[in-house]
């Protein structure tokens, strides 16, 4: 138990103006005072949750297979080994093989699943620090094009360093107020996730201070902006499509009062997709309206709220917006690609990559399937993969095509021991137990796991990381 935890009275009094019946009270201020589980969702980019289940097994890590999601498992280890060496330093999570983020976290994208076998185009309205948009791409399998929004530029920075490490390769990332897409991308979207900003009154068991200055008027003034969101994700999404929205808050005034205002304004064009039926157990969380209202007792969680909408008809948009410039990038030439994809098969025999070849100024980029139907509709910070810088004598590539394509890589692959790796992290050139005779770029693998690109020096690995993933903490070992 966390005495420390601060649940302020006049939150409690809240509270109880909308506990469910069957909840108690009690439960849940004892629910808030206890520690979260550690949990964590395989990269299924990277790794099976079959080898990810070994590899646990093989470190005497213990898994409980989370209900809602297949590649999510509440994990326990050692007291000595959680006291020596942070979940996010081990080789695992290191290698982009699995992602530590909370069980509840991981329900909206799951609520989305079934809406993705088909999307060509999905939106991530509000997606930093990148837990829920590496899971919409691995349930994606990297096809197709994840837009990723981020109004903050520090955590843009932090998103995008996610899904270099995760191995994404469908994303482009934008940083605007999400409340531009039902201008700007009107109707362009398959299924859109809208994972509010919110008050956060979930989150407690994981930040003892969350509800340190909670008020009901903020609640009010967050609920307007939330409404401004759900509104242009609304008129983003494309007729027959799919929104979830979600929040990690507990009050109505953020969640059902806020799904009550897109029905009040959308009436005859849209209709709630019950979630009680999403996994086992689902229907001890359900609303009376067809949501998902988790309280921390429930699941033994954080809390969370799940909400799911199908776009049934257009609804006309009267403010809609056409962004002034021209795009910044053009077709890599045919002569020039031929010779690229002539050297990735005789230093890598690697044949293909899926996408369209971009170029801008020396730059060399990947941009996803499909991209094309909204390449100009707004600026993107990044678009794709940054493959490489072009030069008079070809391409050098970038650390991301590693982490993205060299699993699909059969030459000039090495799997690097704990130590080496060590080094590597830590930006430091990598030590070889016997000269080598090989030339060129190699791609550096751990736990199975493409991490980057190095360079043959007989002796030697160059590392290659770019400095700002360089780590000068206690890593993989202890």
């Amino acid at each position: 138990m966390d005495a420390n935890t601060y649940i302020p009275q006049h939150f409690i009094d809240d509270v109880k103006t909308y506990l469910p019946a069957h909840l108690k009270l009690g439960d849940f201020l004892n629910a808030c005072r206890r520690p979260l589980r550690k949990s964590v969702r395989v990269n299924t980019l990277k790794m099976s949750v079959e080898d990810f289940q070994q590899y646990a097994l093989d470190r005497g890590w213990t898994l409980s297979p989370i209900p809602w999601c297949s590649e999510g498992f509440w994990l326990e280890r050692s007291e000595h080994e959680e006291q020596a060496l942070a979940l996010g330093n081990t080789d695992l999570h290191l290698s982009g093989a699995m992602y530590v983020q909370e069980a509840s976290s991981m329900l909206p994208p799951i609520a989305l699943k079934d809406a993705l076998t088909d999307a060509t185009h999905v939106l991530d309205m509000a997606s930093a620090p990148g837990s829920k948009t590496s899971q919409l791409a691995a349930l994606m399998n990297n096809h197709g094009v994840l837009v990723a929004n981020e109004l903050s530029s520090s955590r843009l920075k932090v998103l995008s360093a996610t899904l270099k490490r995760m191995g994404v390769g469908n994303c482009a990332l934008s940083h605007f107020d999400g409340a531009i897409f039902g201008d700007y991308m009107y109707e362009c979207f398959d299924s859109i996730l809208l994972d509010a900003p919110c008050s956060g009154e979930g989150t407690v068991r994981k930040d003892a201070d969350a509800l340190k200055n909670w008020s009901i008027e903020s609640n009010i003034d967050i609920a307007k902006v939330q409404k401004n969101l759900i509104k242009s994700a609304f008129y983003a999404l494309k007729p027959g499509g799919t929104l979830v929205y979600s929040t990690c808050t507990l009050t109505p005034l953020e969640n059902q009062q806020v799904c009550e205002y897109l029905l009040t304004e959308f009436a005859e064009h849209l209709e709630i997709q019950p979630l009680d039926n999403l996994f086992a157990g689902a229907e001890r969380a359900t609303t009376s309206e067809g949501y998902l209202h988790v309280w921390p007792q429930t699941f033994d969680s954080e809390g969370f709220f799940i909400a799911k909408f199908k776009k049934r008809a257009s609804c006309d948009n009267p403010n809609q917006k056409i962004k002034k410039g021209a795009f910044p990038f053009q077709p890599f030439d045919k002569k020039s690609s031929q010779a690229f994809y002539t050297e990735l098969k005789k230093q890598f025999d690697l044949t293909s990559l899926s996408g369209s070849l971009m170029q801008r100024d020396k730059e060399l980029w990947l941009f996803p399937e499909q991209f094309a139907a909204i390449e100009n509709k707004i600026k993107y910070a990044r678009l794709g993969i940054h493959l490489g810088m072009i030069h008079k004598n070809g391409v050098r590539l970038n650390h991301e095509f590693a982490t993205v394509f060299g699993g699909q890589c059969k030459a000039n692959v090495i799997a690097l021991s704990n130590e080496q790796a060590n080094d590597y992290f830590q930006g430091k050139d990598i030590r070889l137990s016997e000269p080598s005779n090989a030339l060129g770029e190699v791609i550096l693998t751990l736990c199975g796991c493409p991490i980057g690109l190095g360079k043959w020096q007989k002796n030697k690995i160059k590392n290659s990381l770019p400095r700002d993933l360089v780590q000068n903490t206690q890593l993989i070992n202890w």
